[in-house]
């Protein structure tokens, strides 16, 4: 392939945390799939691509860009995909081509992290790959497998601890609303079950957005998902935060969350909650509140 003809892979969705990083495509769309409330890679086939085209993409970052970028997203939805090999010469290549660069991070599956050996995870933790974002979205099984998420509560559990002991930063999503009215008393008591015992570095949270063309989208017009209402979601979070035991850094950096929240638990617990507090009330104040929002 000639430069005329060749065109850098650019992935086309990161976590707003990696909006600074340079974005540098692993594999192609998700393996998985069929989440009932996403769309993202709907029109991209999964598929690997090689460490040659990577590495070219690599060259190419440096070319444009320099050697002084500090921090690298690799796309798509699962590069642990990748066989450890790969992904440690991918590393490995990287560090060398950008000497400078602080933090290398990816999403991950938590059924693709308990099918990797700790001692792979290891040797990739070691070649330079530093922050793994999973999404955890409901620790409640029952809430899993309504929105066809394909791992267990514990499954999400054992994962969080073998990227933990593995050495990496471990940062899990949750997704506020995402069990409906029906289920949203089990959706907290589960999430903070699952939060707790793995007690991630990050933990990160969206507000459910149902978007046209997924299942959450459908179930919503056709009357059998009832979504909570602004002050529903923000007293599920308010719940969340109150009931966990953790030492974890805990953000809402999302467009989709009402109330801006970023402290570090269990220190910053109570201003948290405060502002949770004011957030309900707005939601009071204004009628986002329960009857009136579901009959909307």
């Amino acid at each position: 392939m000639t430069d005329a003809t060749w065109v850098f892979d650019f992935p086309p969705y990161r976590p707003p945390s990696e909006a600074y990083s340079m974005l540098l495509r692993v594999t192609r769309g998700c393996p998985w799939n069929r989440c009932a409330f996403c769309s993202m890679y709907r029109k991209y086939p999964f598929g690997r691509r090689s460490v040659v085209d990577i590495k070219a993409d690599i060259d190419r970052l440096v070319e444009v860009y320099g050697a002084g970028m500090t921090s690298v997203f690799f796309g798509d939805s699962n590069s642990l995909l990748l066989s450890a090999a790969d992904l440690v010469e991918v590393l490995r290549y990287l560090h060398r081509s950008v000497p400078g660069l602080l933090r290398v991070t990816s999403y991950a599956r938590a059924k693709t992290l308990l099918k990797k050996s700790p001692a792979d995870l290891r040797a990739i933790r070691d070649a330079g790959l530093h922050r793994l974002h999973i999404g955890l979205e409901s620790g409640d099984d029952e809430v899993l497998r309504m929105i066809c998420k394909g791992a267990t509560a514990d499954e999400m559990i054992a994962a969080g601890q073998r990227v933990k002991e593995a050495g990496f930063e471990c940062s899990m999503y949750v997704l506020l609303g995402i069990g409906g009215v029906e289920k949203t008393r089990q959706h907290r008591t589960g999430t903070i079950r699952v939060l707790n015992a793995v007690d991630p570095h990050f933990i990160r949270v969206r507000t459910l957005t149902p978007i046209p063309g997924t299942d959450i989208a459908r179930w919503i017009a056709e009357g059998s998902f009832a979504p909570v209402s602004p002050l529903m979601s923000i007293e599920e979070e308010r719940d969340i935060v109150a009931g966990l035991e953790v030492t974890s850094r805990f953000l809402n950096d999302h467009v989709s969350n009402m109330v801006p929240l970023d402290g570090r638990l269990p220190d910053d617990r109570q201003a948290m909650l405060d502002m949770l507090d004011a957030g309900m009330e707005y939601c009071r104040r204004h009628e986002l509140g329960y009857r009136d929002y579901r009959a909307r």
